[in-house]
C-alpha cells in the first residue's frame, strides 16, 4: 500500500520531467529556419554581436544544390523534420534514461536495474528531474538574466553612419553587395518588435505582413502546437541591446540583409487558465539571433530566416 502511494505521489513529477520543454518559446521557438536565397546553406560572417557565428539552417523550403551548399555543412532535405526524440533538455533526458537502461542490461541487472526494480527506476527519474530543475534555475538566475537598458532601445552599430557595403560580402565571385543605411536598420528593429508582438497576440494577419510565406507557415505550425497543448506564449518589452550587419546582397531582383541582434525581453508561457507554466512576466532574459530580411527592389523588408547564435 505504501509503495502504491509512493508511485501515485511521484507520477506528477515524472510527467513534468517527461513533458516537452517549453523553454525558447518565443517566435521561432529558438530554432534556425527559413531561406536566405543562394546563401541559405552558407554560414553568415561572424559579427561583434554574434562573434561565434550562426547555427546552420535546420528547416528550409530551399533545396540544397551546388550553388547553395557550403563545404562541411550537412545537406538537409526540404522542410527537414525535427529529431524523433526531440532536442535540448528532452533529448538529453531520454538519451540518459536509455543509456542507463542499456547499461543495466549489459551488466545483467535488467533494463531498470536490479534490486529495487521499478521503484529504483522511478527514484532515478525523480533525481534526474530535480537535477534538471536546479540546473535550469541556476541558468535563468546567473546566465539568462540580462540588465535592461536605462535609456531607450539600443541602436545598431553604425546605424548613424552613411550607408556602407556589407561586412564579409560583395566578393567579385559572389552576388553584388547591397548598401544598408539608417532607415534599413530602423526597419529591422521595428520588425523585431512587431513580429514578437504579433506572435504574442497570435495575430497571423500581422505576421503575414512582416514575414515571407515560408516563415509564416513555421510560425503558424508552432502556434498550433502550443494550442494543442493548451498553452500560450507571450513575449513583451522587447528591447534591442546591440546589432550589426553580417552581409547584404542582391540576386534575381531580390535584396537580402542578414543582421545579428541581441535583445532583451520577458518570455512567459501560460495555460488556458492564465497560470504561468514557464518563464516569468517580470524577469528579463536575453537572446542573440541572426535574422535575414528580404525585399523586392523598391519594396519593404520582411523576415525570411532566423538563426540562433552558436
Amino acid at each position: 500500500m505504501k509503495r502504491t502511494n509512493f508511485v501515485i505521489a511521484l507520477l506528477p513529477a515524472v510527467a513534468i520531467a517527461l513533458a516537452p520543454a517549453l523553454a525558447e518559446a518565443r517566435a521561432g521557438d529558438g530554432g534556425s529556419m527559413g531561406s536566405r536565397g543562394s546563401m541559405t546553406f552558407s554560414a553568415p560572417p561572424a559579427t561583434k554581436t554574434a562573434p561565434t557565428g550562426a547555427a546552420p539552417i535546420q528547416r528550409s523550403m530551399t533545396t540544397p544544390g551546388p550553388a547553395t551548399s557550403a563545404p562541411g555543412v550537412a545537406s538537409p532535405g526540404m522542410n527537414q523534420q525535427r529529431p524523433s526524440f526531440g532536442s535540448g533538455l528532452m533529448g538529453g533526458l531520454v538519451g540518459g534514461l536509455i543509456g542507463v537502461g542499456i547499461g543495466g542490461m549489459l551488466l545483467g541487472h535488467g533494463f531498470f536495474g536490479g534490486g529495487m526494480g521499478l521503484f529504483g527506476f522511478l527514484g532515478l527519474l525523480l533525481q534526474i528531474f530535480l537535477v534538471v530543475m536546479v540546473v535550469r534555475w541556476l541558468f535563468r538566475t546567473f546566465v539568462g538574466r540580462s540588465p535592461v537598458p536605462a535609456q531607450g532601445p539600443a541602436m545598431f552599430m553604425g546605424q548613424n553612419a552613411p550607408p556602407s557595403p556589407p561586412m564579409g560580402g560583395g566578393s567579385p565571385a559572389g552576388p553584388p553587395p547591397v548598401a544598408i543605411g539608417p532607415q534599413d536598420y530602423q526597419q529591422f528593429e521595428q520588425l523585431l518588435q512587431g513580429i514578437q508582438a504579433a506572435w504574442s497576440a497570435q495575430d497571423l494577419n500581422g505576421l503575414r505582413a512582416m514575414t515571407t510565406p515560408e516563415m509564416l507557415s513555421y510560425f503558424n505550425e508552432q502556434l498550433s502546437e502550443h494550442a494543442s497543448r493548451g498553452v500560450r506564449n507571450m513575449v513583451g518589452e522587447v528591447r534591442l541591446q546591440s546589432g550589426d550587419l553580417a552581409q547584404a546582397w542582391a540576386e534575381r531582383g531580390v535584396e537580402y540583409a542578414t543582421v545579428a541582434m541581441r535583445f532583451s525581453m520577458t518570455d512567459v508561457t501560460v495555460d488556458q487558465t492564465g497560470r504561468v507554466v514557464d518563464g516569468s512576466a517580470s524577469e528579463h532574459i536575453a537572446a542573440t539571433e541572426i535574422w535575414t530580411f528580404m525585399r523586392a527592389r523598391g519594396g519593404h523588408w520582411v523576415l525570411s530566416a532566423i538563426q540562433q547564435a552558436r
